[in-house]
């Protein structure tokens, strides 16, 4: 009976351990989500070095967008003018900044 019940706490601990240690990973995965890891900055870095990574971020989700939209046009078969005629429209219209 003894053994059963250290046993049975044994197994309470370790369960607990692995819901703390799921539990702090879960918490890291929602900061990185939330923050995306662009807005962490290292105490250290000044202005300008924060500016050129910010600019550098910027570029590359640019670079991104317009793979993309090649893809999509390439996929859908659209010409450019196609598509710049739609995003002025949407432009316009206010739908996109």
């Amino acid at each position: 009976m003894r053994q059963q019940k250290f046993s049975k706490s044994m197994d309470e601990r370790e369960k607990l351990r692995k819901f703390r240690e799921l539990d702090d990973a879960f918490a890291e995965a929602l900061k990185e989500l939330d923050g995306n890891g662009q807005n962490h900055v290292e105490p250290e870095e000044d202005a300008a070095t924060r500016e050129a990574r910010r600019q550098a971020e910027e570029q590359e989700r640019q670079r991104l967008f317009e793979k993309r939209l090649q893809d999509l046009m390439a996929e859908y078969r659209l010409p450019s003018e196609s598509v710049s005629t739609l995003m002025r429209t949407l432009m316009e219209l206010g739908r996109i900044a």
